[in-house]
């Protein structure tokens, strides 16, 4: 079969050499724009040049300029998150600039009257292409010749049955051929293209939404304000403790007082709280990768943590792409008249059967197939196929195909037809085999032509083929309280049957083309409903839109070129490995072997690294709350800031850095619950606001007894470690052998830098003697038991408002 335009033969000869130069001249040519999604500098400076890095190089740079080098070591945690934020985000930006959802690398055209392949880029506005089975259309084009031509544009569109294509329909850039041929002149080239546009819309860089990374940043951001004035006020107090500025400046003394202040303004920043939350959201990307998921940004290990809806596709998702026999049936439920199972097994095994007839075997009993003298090939344009058999009980013509290709409407042949359309409206794929007594011969199958006088024999329906852990992960997602939305391109009734037969959904799914354009409408259906048909790329992005905007954590999952826009808007996008390039360049985690049933674990990974971060955030905010608190009282009292930096940088890493990287890595069930940085700064303030309390109590007790500096600092230390590791206690809970071990390790720890003569000496430690040394443990204890009860107190209103499982 094939068509053709008046003006097709004046078409085929093409362009001329001198139309192809003009248009080139006029950028009339295939070329893709291949600016970057991101530049180098642009994440360099974000990365590296921030106000907290530059206070933490400005702090770093003096202290070397003074010469206390020893009490930089909190410079290398700002270098280190510095680089894994850097190497994370080019790794993203790669990524995206290698975006490309054209791979075809040659195109056939015809120029001056002859064909020539060139490159993709070199085709212009105005060729004329030639496309023939297994080419990539390279640019969206206007058909002025079909012969069968079949185009699978299921990237694009989210159909996942072939498109039969006629005289002046276009075809899109991206599409492939799956049968037939045909010649197109283009229309649109380069970014016009409709792949083209969905290229520049996913190449726009954008960050991944969460919660743990947002947080921390507003807590950065409230430091950031609270900084300079705390400064200034301890800076003043420094300085009047060595007899005023101007004394301080005269003698030289400012030196060592700016060491006092520097330790103030670098314990204010929780610069391990963002490290160990790197380092948490990394290990837990590598644990994945081991399940075949690879995290393309790091905060989207938590994602699906905090996902409350997940949209997928049917096919890929529920369904593996192939098909099964089900059932032959006919009208009034009689079985079909026989030889048919001898006839269908023979046209299953005939070599140029197609993959819908090869699934008909699946559900035959392997009884002797007919002997096929001739046959007639499926053709995506009529539909049918057909095999001629000249002896035995099967002689005649069989054909089978499209019902309503198959037989005409009439009263003879309603039954049949009637019965198709109800097996179709039922979720199946439902094919008609009829029967002609007449044996076609060699010319009649060459010329496809159909017997007149075929009667019905039976329908034939097909049903996708379930994966096997679909059911238990939808399963899964039900129990965990996560609402499901199935979004796709085929029939809604093919759909529905698919969630029904996995105990998603019952009854037929919503036909997307009745969607309300209104968002606010458009939400009440997604509400409402839990499986979409025939839904376009441009709704999937605002079904996405919609869910967010009633509240919802959306995580969308796609193969295709269109699931892009939709992936890139979602909260949390999760490419398959086998789909579109377009979409693993989006995602932010990739399925790499397909398996939807991966979900579950990545689930639990994210509730683990957020739990456990949450956990973290607590014990370092803790740290930055008695910090501001300490810097302040002592500042406006004009007293010496009661530590060294050093001694900072030691105590924070055996009550904070060691125990806080391993409880941001362990074993975590906790499920997720919002607000995250509430439950944190409410722990956090008020603890610090004891340690303060503690650290004021014994520096006052110091004052009182006269004790020398180096011991009033160490005694406060003292006092500071206690409380410190009782949070630690606190947040390490339940504890099991292995956590106590590491509580005994930290003690010890704490023992050894305060005591032994290297160790000691380096970080300036001079025990006080009695009774200011059992003054500053006594003190300590008391920290420890109102810390207790604060965090049972706590403890126990959270649990009070904690929502049921569900």
């Amino acid at each position: 079969m094939s068509s053709t335009s008046p003006s097709a033969a004046l078409a085929h000869t093409g362009l001329t050499a001198d139309e192809v130069a003009a248009r080139e001249r006029a950028g009339d040519v295939n070329t893709l724009p291949d600016d970057s999604s991101r530049s180098l500098w642009s994440i360099l400076r974000a990365n590296v040049f921030t106000l907290f890095n530059g206070i933490v190089l400005s702090c770093f740079v003096l202290l070397f300029v003074v010469g206390e080098w020893k009490d930089a070591l909190f410079g290398f945690s700002a270098v280190a998150n510095a680089i894994i934020g850097v190497v994370q985000e080019y790794r993203a930006k790669k990524a995206l600039d290698e975006l490309a959802l054209i791979h075809a690398p040659v195109a056939t055209v015809i120029r001056d009257g002859e064909r020539q392949e060139i490159a993709r880029e070199a085709v212009v506005r105005g060729d004329t292409i030639v496309v023939t089975a297994g080419d990539q259309i390279p640019a969206d084009a206007e058909l002025l010749e079909v012969h069968g031509l079949a185009v699978d544009e299921s990237l694009l569109t989210g159909e996942s049955e072939p498109v039969t294509k006629r005289l002046g329909e276009e075809v899109l850039a991206g599409s492939s051929v799956v049968a037939g041929h045909g010649i197109a002149r283009v229309r649109k080239v380069g970014s016009e293209a409709y792949a083209a546009k969905l290229t520049q819309e996913a190449k726009r860089f954008s960050l991944v939404q969460s919660e743990i990374r947002n947080g921390l940043n507003r807590v950065l951001r409230w430091i950031a304000w609270m900084l300079f004035p705390v400064l200034a006020i301890v800076v003043n107090a420094q300085m009047h403790t060595i007899g005023g500025w101007e004394v301080a400046i005269q003698t030289g003394a400012w030196r060592s007082a700016s060491v006092g202040a520097i330790g103030a303004a670098i314990a204010m920043v929780p610069l391990g709280l963002i490290l160990m939350t790197s380092v948490a959201f990394a290990v837990g990307a590598v644990k994945l990768s081991r399940q075949q998921v690879l995290v393309q940004e790091l905060p989207a290990v938590e994602g699906l943590a905090r996902v409350d809806v997940i949209c997928f596709d049917k096919t890929g998702t529920l369904t593996d792409g192939s098909f099964t026999f089900d059932a032959a049936s006919a009208p009034d439920g009689g079985a079909p008249v026989e030889p048919w199972a001898s006839v269908v097994e023979a046209m299953a095994l005939d070599e140029h059967a197609n993959d819908t007839a090869k699934a008909l075997a699946s559900g035959l009993e392997g009884g002797a197939p007919a002997r096929i003298a001739r046959s007639i090939p499926f053709s995506s344009a009529r539909k049918w196929s057909a095999v001629v058999v000249e002896d035995g009980e099967a002689r005649g013509t069989w054909v089978l195909g499209a019902a309503e290709l198959v037989l005409s409407r009439t009263a003879e042949h309603a039954q049949f037809l009637d019965l198709a359309a109800t097996k179709a409206a039922e979720g199946r794929r439902a094919l008609l085999l009829a029967y002609s007594e007449q044996v076609l011969d060699a010319d009649a199958c060459e010329a496809a032509t159909k017997p007149a006088d075929l009667r019905g024999v039976a329908v034939l329906t097909l049903r996708e083929s379930i994966r096997d852990d679909a059911a238990d992960t939808i399963a899964y997602f039900r129990e965990q309280g996560v609402s499901m939305r199935v979004i796709s391109g085929d029939d809604p009734r093919t759909v529905g049957a698919v969630a029904q037969a996995v105990g998603l959904h019952d009854g037929p799914g919503f036909d997307a083309r009745e969607l309300p354009e209104d968002p606010d409408e458009l939400a009440e259906v997604l509400e409402r409903e839990r499986v979409f048909g025939r839904v376009t790329p441009e709704q999937k992005r605002a079904m996405v839109h919609a869910l967010q905007s009633r509240d919802h954590v959306v995580a969308m999952t796609g193969d295709g070129v269109n699931d892009v826009l939709a992936l890139k808007d979602a909260d949390l996008g999760i490419a398959m490995g086998n789909g579109a390039a377009a979409t693993r360049a989006v995602a932010r985690l990739v399925l790499l072997d397909g398996r939807f049933s991966h979900l579950p674990g990545v689930v639990k990974e994210g509730r683990q690294v957020i739990a456990n971060v949450e956990r973290v955030s607590m014990l370092f905010l803790s740290k930055t709350a008695y910090s501001i608190l300490i810097a302040l009282c002592f500042g406006l009292l004009v007293w010496g800031f009661p530590f060294l930096p050093r001694q900072l940088s030691a105590l924070d890493g055996l009550t904070i850095g060691l125990p806080g990287f391993i409880l941001a890595l362990i074993p975590n069930p906790q499920r997720y619950r919002r607000g995250f940085l509430k439950r944190a700064l409410e722990f956090a303030i008020p603890s610090g606001a004891i340690v303060l309390l503690a650290i004021l109590s014994t520096s006052i007790a110091a004052r009182v007894l006269g004790i020398g500096l180096d011991e009033a600092r160490t005694a406060c230390c003292i006092t500071l470690g206690i409380a410190a590791l009782w949070i630690l206690n606190v947040l390490a809970r339940p504890l099991s052998p292995w956590r106590a071990a590491l509580l005994a390790t930290c003690y010890a720890g704490m023992l050894l830098v305060m005591t032994a003569p290297f160790v000691s000496d380096f970080f300036a430690f001079r025990l006080p003697g009695m009774p200011m040394f059992g003054i500053a443990v006594g003190v300590g204890v008391a920290a420890m038991v109102l810390i207790e009860i604060h965090s049972r107190v706590t403890r126990a209103r959270h649990n009070a408002t904690r929502p049921a499982r569900g």
